[in-house]
């Protein structure tokens, strides 16, 4: 019986998923996840008065460009071609929390899952490693894929909580 998971050959053993005959089609996904912190260093990157400077303009532009690397992160992912990327924060005040959305899109033969959740992953790591001289005790936390589309498989969006 066939494994499942793609990422093993029929003796079991670790490799890259042929895509070659694969249709190119758009695909697209959006990944987001949360960073929890005190409301003090929410406070700080709201008003901009942190002394490393503007913290998610930085962390947006980390979160780009580890999109564009995850298959260099990631071993058995393949490069690709990516035609847009977004990475979104949004405060939320009541929780003292910043939410951070990548999304990643390409016209290719193999989703943008990875990609998209290895963005969120490293755009706040580095909000963390921005922070953590004021903060030790933040949280990164409900990383997850919520959309893609493309491909043969179609669309899969997450059920709203």
């Amino acid at each position: 019986m066939s494994s499942p998971l793609t990422h093993f050959d029929a003796a079991g053993e670790a490799h890259m998923v042929d895509v070659g005959g694969k249709d190119e089609t758009r695909r697209r996904a959006i990944a987001e996840g949360w960073i929890v912190m005190r409301p003090e260093t929410l406070s700080l990157i709201e008003q901009g008065q942190h002394r490393k400077g503007d913290v998610l303009g930085i962390a947006r532009v980390a979160g780009i460009m580890a999109t564009k690397r995850t298959a260099d992160l990631i071993p058995l992912c393949h490069p690709l071609m990516l035609t847009r990327v977004a990475v979104d924060f949004g405060i939320e005040r009541e929780a003292s929390r910043i939410r951070c959305q990548v999304t990643a899109e390409l016209k290719g033969q193999t989703g943008v899952e990875m990609e998209a959740l290895t963005g969120v992953q490293i755009a706040l790591l580095t909000i963390y490693d921005m922070c953590k001289a004021v903060d030790r005790g933040m949280e990164i936390t409900q990383v997850r894929l919520i959309h893609k589309s493309g491909g043969k498989s179609g669309e899969w969006n997450r059920e709203a909580v």
